[in-house]
């Protein structure tokens, strides 16, 4: 059976030894890196590693300049080797910046420079530490302990979070804080992976949007005591009409939230990207509007259904004061 230098020196062309050692120098750069499995994988898998081989000898071609250029600088199976192994930690490098969590990470160690609390450790992967902890000191735990760590750190939140453009300061602060607390509480340097694996956790940055369910596994609709309403035969047009008048009475604010009203405060905060205080009274002021509007209606399942129906397509022009994260 070829090696893999065999294979590619006499036909040019990657083979099957070529790309079973490409997947497992994926599995050793990853498991040695700290990379995320790429997009459509919860976790590392051979299938993933696959995806990860696949996508590289697939894309605008630069998988043809990867072969070529293998094929032309190796002399042996050692050398095709390193090769190979530098080819994939540059192209996870970049499919990691990609994410949410590696434009996480560059925008938290972008900070920690900036700042005389922390230092870089020497070496790879990229670690942090706090600048009073020893240069050799490096935290080998359970991700797990760092992330319950951050979580007993009190009286810190976010409010606002964009995936884009510059970080408010009160967030930064909140960023650094809990970073501060983590790296003292491991007492060395922290692989900045982990460090944004820790945010994520701590202020749920990447979670999934969330939505309220509206309705009943039937197509009943969920009326806000999460008791299930049949459709009723009253007058559509009807419906419609209040539901309008009452969505013109609303704010911008208020027409963002109205899907969400069973969410918590904090959430509310979080998608309108202000004070938990405002959000509260957003939602205090919305619930009134709602009561004050329902109470004379004969068919207030109707109306809401109607009213919820116009939070499916938002308008074109979005109101002013609306605050619309990414």
């Amino acid at each position: 059976m070829f090696s893999a230098y065999e294979e590619l020196s006499q036909t040019g062309e990657l083979g099957p030894a070529g790309f079973e050692l490409l997947l497992r120098l994926v599995h050793q750069i990853r498991r040695s890196s700290g990379f995320p499995p790429p997009e459509g994988h919860l976790e590392w898998t051979d299938d993933a590693a696959y995806d990860v081989v696949a996508a590289m000898l697939t894309r605008g071609g630069a998988g043809q300049r990867f072969v070529t250029t293998c094929y032309v600088s190796a002399v042996d199976d050692s050398s095709l080797e390193r090769l190979f192994l530098a080819s994939i930690k540059h192209f996870l490098i970049d499919e990691a910046k990609k994410t949410p969590r590696g434009k996480l990470r560059r925008r938290t160690a972008s900070r920690m420079a900036d700042s005389t609390d922390f230092r870089r450790a020497p070496g790879s992967p990229p670690r942090w530490m706090l600048s009073e902890h020893p240069e050799n000191a490096v935290w080998q735990g359970d991700l797990d302990d760092l992330i319950a760590a951050a979580q007993r750190v009190r009286g810190v939140g976010i409010t606002r979070w964009n995936h884009s453009g510059p970080t408010p300061a009160r967030t930064v602060e909140a960023l650094m804080t809990i970073l501060t607390q983590v790296l003292r509480h491991a007492g060395g340097a922290v692989r900045e992976e982990d460090l944004a694996k820790v945010l994520e956790a701590r202020f749920e940055l990447l979670a999934p949007a969330r939505f309220a369910s509206l309705y009943a596994d039937d197509g009943a609709l969920l009326d806000p005591t999460g008791e299930a309403h049949p459709p009723t035969a009253a007058d559509p047009a009807g419906s419609a009409g209040t539901a309008a008048d009452i969505w013109q009475q609303l704010t911008g604010n208020e027409r963002l939230l109205l899907p969400y009203l069973d969410e918590d405060t904090h959430y509310a905060a979080q998608l309108l990207e202000i004070g938990p205080a405002q959000a509260a009274a957003v939602v205090d002021g919305l619930k009134e509007k709602l009561r004050l509007a329902l109470t004379h209606d004969s068919d207030q399942v109707s109306v809401m259904k109607a009213l919820l129906e116009r939070c499916a397509d938002p308008p074109a022009d979005p109101p002013s004061d609306v605050v619309r994260t990414q």
